[in-house]
C-alpha cells in the first residue's frame, strides 16, 4: 500500500507515505525539506542522523527503516521512513523555523497527556469535544462513550486474565464481532468502505448498541465464572456475543430489515450535511 499525501501541518508539501507492521511510515527526507525548506535534503538528513548519534540517540537511527517508495522518476526507491514516534522525535531535532509550530504543538500534546493522567476526566471531555466538532450528535456521542468505557473494562479483564500478545486482543474482538454480527471487524469496515478508520466512529445507535451487549455480557461471563487462559476467553467472547446476537436477530425480525447498513454512519443524511465523507 505505497501513497502520495499532503499532509495539513505541512502546508500543502507532499510526504510520501506507506502502511508498515499496520501503521504509517513517512519519507524522513520529505519530513525534513518541508521543514527546513533545504534543497539538498538527503545531505542535511545524514549531517542530523550523525549528530543524533554522537549524542547518544541511537535508538532513533535504529528505528529508521529503508522502505521502496515511488520516486520523482517513477521507480520504486528505498527510502529512509520513520513512524509516527520516531518523526517527532526527529522533528524535534531540527533546527528550523519552520518546524518551530509542529515542536510548540508537540509540546502542547504533550502537556495535554500529563493532565489527563492527573485527571482522567479531562481526556474524556476532550474526547466529547472532538466528536462534537465532527458534527456527531449528543446521542450519539453517550452511546459512543458508553461503549470506549465498556471497551475499556473489557481489555483490561482480558489484561488480568492472561491476554499479552496484541493479535490475541485482536481473535478475542473478532470473536465478539463474528457472534454479534455474523462478520469479522476487518469484513465489517470493509463492508463500509473504510480503510485506516476506526469502525465505530462510524456505527449507527443500533450497532454500537448491540457491540456494547456484546462486550458486557462478554466481562461478566469472565468475571462470573472467572475464567483464565486465551482458549477459555475466545469461548466466553463467543457466548457473549450470541448473546448479542440473537437480540440482534429478533430486531431484524420483527423489524423486517437488517440493523446493520451497508454503507457508514457519517453516509448518513442526518449527519452528512455536517460533515465530509471521507
Amino acid at each position: 500500500m505505497i501513497k502520495n499525501t499532503k499532509i495539513a501541518i505541512f502546508k500543502g508539501k507532499k510526504i510520501r507515505k506507506i502502511i508498515y507492521q499496520n501503521e504509517w511510515w513517512f519519507s524522513v527526507v520529505d519530513i525534513i525539506e518541508a521543514l527546513t525548506g533545504t534543497d539538498r535534503p538527503r545531505k542535511y538528513w545524514n549531517d542530523l542522523k550523525s549528530k543524533l548519534i554522537k549524542e547518544g540517540y541511537i535508538e532513533v537511527s535504529e528505528k529508521i527503516g529503508q522502505l521502496k517508495l515511488m520516486a520523482p522518476d517513477g521507480k520504486l526507491r528505498e527510502t529512509d521512513c520513520s513512524n509516527t514516534e520516531t518523526l517527532f522525535r526527529i522533528i524535534q531535532s531540527i533546527p528550523s523555523p519552520k518546524a518551530e509550530p509542529f515542536k510548540r504543538w508537540l509540546a502542547k500534546v504533550g502537556y495535554e497527556r500529563v493532565q489527563e493522567i492527573e485527571d482522567p476526566e479531562l481526556a474524556t471531555k476532550r474526547t466529547r469535544a472532538l466528536y462534537k466538532a465532527k458534527g456527531y450528535s449528543d446521542d450519539w456521542i453517550e452511546k459512543r462513550m458508553r461503549g470506549i468505557a465498556i471497551r475499556g473494562e473489557l481489555t483490561d479483564e482480558w489484561q488480568k486474565r492472561g491476554v499479552k500478545e496484541q493479535k490475541d486482543y485482536q481473535i478475542l474482538t473478532s470473536e465478539i464481532s463474528k457472534a454479534t454480527f455474523g462478520i469479522t471487524p476487518a469484513q465489517y469496515k470493509e463492508l463500509k468502505g473504510l480503510k485506516r478508520e476506526n469502525l465505530r466512529d462510524h456505527m449507527n445507535d443500533f450497532e454500537l448498541i448491540f457491540t456494547m451487549l456484546g462486550e458486557r455480557a462478554t466481562t461478566e461471563i469472565h468475571k462470573t465464572e472467572d475464567s483464565k487462559g486465551v482458549v477459555k476467553l475466545k469461548q466466553d467472547a463467543n457466548d457473549g456475543g450470541d448473546i448479542a446476537g440473537v437480540a440482534r436477530k429478533k430486531l431484524e425480525k420483527r423489524l423486517g430489515k437488517a440493523i446493520v447498513p451497508d454503507k457508514n454512519y457519517l453516509q448518513h443524511p442526518e449527519i452528512n450535511k455536517k460533515l465530509k465523507v471521507r
